[in-house]
């Protein structure tokens, strides 16, 4: 079988004063990230892709290193554009979320909607899907992108999805019909979902 793993990068360090968008991996992050690594190797991987954040990538380099595969960063990965908004304290950020996914059509929570949102992950994962020969990767990108391509191809709930994935997860899709085939909440979490 030919799979296909999403990741949600790994810790960074929150820093208010600078935009989530170029947010760098904290010590923790790092040091989960070389984990992350570890654990993926049952999936005997061929290369890890990125997204353009700097987290993203931090997260696929140091995974990549431990599973000693190539990476490669790949444009349209990046987390829901929500340049528009500032930081949020964490109750009033879940809260923005949550109406993000709800309302799908309507820019509730920055500069794209999730329907916007969801469209530009597809074509990327689709278009690296389609053009890439190797069998197995993992794209290291973002909660909110990543809860909305899983949830529109399966019957996982794109809100309570996004709450349960930690810093880093993953959802592993069979390829080419995309079944989910394990959500793992966080590193060394052997409570995954099988068949999810």
């Amino acid at each position: 079988m030919s799979v296909l793993v999403l990741v949600k990068h790994s810790l960074p360090v929150v820093d208010p004063d600078v935009p989530a968008r170029e947010w760098r991996l904290s010590d923790e992050g790092r040091i989960r990230s070389r984990i992350l690594g570890e654990e993926l190797g049952g999936y005997e991987l061929d290369l890890v892709v990125s997204s353009t954040e700097p987290k993203a990538v931090e997260t696929a380099e140091i995974a990549a290193g431990a599973l000693d595969v190539p990476i490669e960063i790949v444009v349209g990965l990046h987390e829901h554009e929500r340049a528009n908004v500032g930081f949020l304290k964490s109750e009033r950020f879940e809260r923005s979320i949550e109406r993000f996914f709800s309302r799908p059509k309507d820019p509730v929570f920055g500069d794209e909607t999730a329907d916007q949102a969801h469209d530009r992950i597809s074509k990327a994962v689709n278009g690296l899907s389609d053009r890439s020969r190797c069998e197995k990767i993992a794209i290291v990108t973002h909660g909110t992108v990543l809860s909305l391509f899983v949830s529109r191809i399966s019957e996982l709930e794109p809100f309570a999805l996004w709450k349960r994935l930690g810093l880093p997860s993953w959802v592993a899709l069979s390829y080419p019909d995309f079944r989910v085939v394990d959500v793992r909440r966080n590193i060394r979490d052997g409570a995954s979902i099988a068949g999810a």
